[in-house]
């Protein structure tokens, strides 16, 4: 009797003691979750801010560039046809509040002020960044519109436009704040969002921390010189995840210790993205696949872009953007460059070899160019596979030559070895003309948002004339992206220079297989000349 009394009570100790240590770690474990998955959702909502910036710069500074351009033709200014003018580049825009002339932080006219006899006060910008841009979150007589403004000079010209546009995307209890940064990498001071008070560790610096009760995000334009810091309190986490805390402390609870250990053995074998694509590189698990170049004027198909792609171990396909870009913030991008050095030759070597006139591109970032193995393993990648560097064409973006010195003697080395060096994305820089020709590269690639615009009455379009003239007059070749329309087609083919295209209209990316089954068709059709590629891409 004693012996089954106190078997019992051992037994309603376990059980409670399960009980408690399951309720513990379900909240334990409800915690973590909730910080995680906001930690998550706070990188995914800083990095679509950052994006939204990004596009609507780009955007703004065309405009400006547009503007300037607008002035070459007129002897007056403010004059009612600029002033006309303005008001197009407006009426076209859905975030432009108003465009106009300034000089010396006074507006002289706009298009929503006209013609203004008495200045309206003079501003200070608030920031102003490398390239001479200005801007200005108290611009008079704008400082007390609803909703707040932002004010961007380059040069004579300004711009307005409203920051809200974006509010959509900011799902409560999420807040974020824009910082400027300086040329040291030091914050400026608040551009857009809530007053944050944190270092410039968390404000300048990209990644997850936690700073007392909050809980940070931080993710930095790579093209402009601002970063966007979402955050979310404690008391916020666990307001936003209440169902979650009840639901798992309560199933904890009554599972017991048991159903602890198994959540939390289930939860530390959740792999990360990053351990994920760093185990498909070594095992060699990603694809490579290739979209056609075509010269517009003959149809032929003369080369190819090599695109690498990636599927996680869940099944999910992975954007490029996003894991080239996790290679290059964590540091082990240059093994993602060998990986796609090794297919391409063994893919196309072949291909290479036998036809001298055709040339596939590859694209490296600014830590390849940075990198001293790059060169020395291109070198010995194509030596061993008996590939001429001709037949290998280098694509970088523009962002990948903010390092002026280091771009400038790593394209030299390049084009001295006989590769082809491209330009990618190029409009969506910065890149001067002075710079285009101090780079010494043989090509552009005009970006997609430039072909896009093509049959719509987008201010960008008038851009497209200049910038071919501009290659012309450098003697660059020109490639031009995203070409989905016989329309599109059309527009470049009627200009005298020799273009090529890519895109959905003369192909997407393919395995190597169907681009070797392409390349025969075209041959069937077309007899493809010893060295077209070398006429072509290096004029």
């Amino acid at each position: 009797m004693v012996f089954g009394k106190q078997r019992f009570l051992f037994t309603l100790a376990a059980v409670m003691l399960a009980s408690v240590c399951g309720i513990i770690s379900g909240y334990l474990l409800a915690r973590a979750i909730a910080f995680r998955v906001t930690e998550s959702q706070l990188d995914q909502y800083a990095g679509r801010l950052v994006a939204d910036g990004e596009a609507s710069a780009s955007e703004l500074r065309t405009v400006l560039t547009f503007m300037g351009n607008m002035e070459a033709g007129r002897r007056d200014s403010c004059s009612e046809m600029e002033i006309r003018d303005f008001r197009s580049l407006i009426f076209e825009s859905e975030f432009l509040v108003d465009a106009g002339r300034m000089q010396d932080g006074s507006i002289q006219c706009s298009a929503a002020l006209g013609k203004l006899v008495k200045s309206p006060g003079q501003s200070l910008p608030s920031f102003r960044q490398p390239d001479g841009t200005a801007i200005y979150t108290s611009l008079t007589p704008y400082q007390n519109a609803e909703p707040t403004v932002i004010a961007m000079q380059l040069g004579n010209f300004y711009v307005v436009f409203t920051p809200f546009t974006r509010m959509h995307l900011e799902p409560p209890p999420m807040h974020y704040s824009e910082t400027v940064i300086d040329a040291l990498g030091q914050s400026s001071g608040r551009l857009l969002g809530e007053p944050l008070q944190a270092g410039n560790a968390i404000l300048t610096r990209e990644g997850m921390a936690r700073l007392g009760q909050t809980v940070f995000a931080t993710r930095c334009s790579i093209r402009f010189f601002n970063c966007v810091t979402a955050y979310s309190s404690v008391t916020e986490v666990v307001q936003a995840n209440h169902d979650r805390f009840n639901g798992c402390v309560v199933l904890c609870g009554l599972a017991g210790g048991l159903f602890g250990l198994v959540c939390s053995l289930l939860y530390r074998r959740n792999k990360s993205i990053e351990q994920q694509l760093r185990r498909a590189i070594r095992r060699d698990k990603l694809r490579m696949v290739y979209q056609p170049i075509i010269d517009l004027a003959s149809g032929r198909v003369i080369g190819s872009e090599a695109l690498v792609r990636w599927t996680d171990e869940q099944g999910h396909a992975v954007r490029p953007d996003i894991f080239v870009r996790m290679a290059e913030q964590r540091g082990f991008v240059e093994e993602l460059t060998r990986l796609v050095l090794r297919r391409v030759v063994r893919e196309l070597g072949e291909t290479l070899r036998k036809r001298p006139g055709f040339r596939v591109s590859i694209n490296v970032t600014a830590a390849d160019l940075d990198d001293p193995a790059f060169l020395p393993l291109l070198d010995k990648t194509l030596i061993d596979a008996a590939v001429s560097a001709s037949s290998v064409a280098i694509e970088i973006t523009e962002g990948s030559t903010a390092s002026r010195e280091v771009a400038i003697e790593t394209i030299a080395h390049l084009r001295q070895r006989g590769h082809s060096v491209h330009i990618d994305d190029f409009g969506t820089g910065y890149s001067s003309l002075s710079y285009l020709h101090e780079l010494s590269v043989d090509a552009i690639k005009i970006d997609q948002t430039f072909t896009r615009a093509i049959g719509t009455e987008s201010a960008v379009v008038a851009i497209l004339p200049q910038i071919l003239s501009m290659a012309a007059a450098l003697d660059l070749s020109v490639i031009v992206e995203g070409i989905e329309t016989p329309a599109q087609a059309s527009y470049f083919a009627e200009f005298t220079q020799p273009i090529l295209g890519q895109g959905w209209l003369f192909g997407r990316p393919v395995p190597a297989g169907e681009l070797m089954r392409l390349l025969a068709q075209d041959e069937k059709k077309v007899p493809l000349p010893a060295e077209p590629a070398e006429s072509l891409l290096c004029q």
